[in-house]
């Protein structure tokens, strides 16, 4: 097919010339652009970038959630102790309590949409992690595609090197033939 394409009334630097235009061509077709997998590798650097933020974030939530549920139950404690004591204080305690408590479903719940985030996140990065190892195997399967037609293709242009060397050998000989018949011939009249 490449040798229909290239034609046979060129010269050697001609038909290299359309070879290595040809081999290019199927080149940039068959390859993944560098700018996707760079775009794929930089949007995965973005996300983990982002995932470590929500991870630091949700270790400081926790922190000020364990702070917070160790002030509910020191002062759930003390209300039991003094709680005959202080029957009068009891309503202002039990305000406290109850604004500890807000505070603490609060940050229960910000921690649980900040876990959910980071399970959103942590799929997010499996996926994109997968779809650059399925490009990796297509970049993979194409040099092979590639070296394979490179092969073939040095293999072709050796055996029309060999047909153009035998025929150019048989042109040669069958002239020398002639012309020394033809010698002959006009010798012997």
């Amino acid at each position: 097919m490449v040798s229909s394409l290239i034609g046979s009334g060129r010269t050697r630097n001609q038909k290299a010339a359309i070879s290595n235009e040809l081999e290019m061509a199927i080149q940039e077709e068959k390859f993944v652009s560098k700018e996707e997998y760079e775009a794929v590798v930089k949007k995965l650097e973005e996300e983990k970038a982002a995932h470590a933020q929500t991870k630091g974030l949700l270790a400081k939530e926790t922190e000020k959630l364990q702070f917070a549920l160790g002030e509910v139950e020191v002062l759930s404690k003390q209300l039991e102790r003094e709680k005959q004591a202080f029957e009068k204080a009891l309503s202002s305690v039990k305000n406290k309590v109850l604004t500890e408590s807000t505070k603490k479903d609060k940050l229960i719940t910000k921690c649980n949409e900040i876990e959910s985030h980071i399970i959103k996140q942590e799929d997010i990065l499996n996926g994109k992690e997968n779809e650059i190892k399925e490009l990796q195997n297509v970049i993979s399967h194409q040099k092979q595609i590639f070296r394979h037609q490179i092969s073939d293709f040095r293999i072709q242009k050796q055996q029309e090197n060999y047909m153009a060397q035998v025929l150019d050998r048989k042109q040669k000989k069958a002239g020398g033939l002639l012309s020394s018949r033809g010698f002959k011939g006009l010798g012997d009249k």
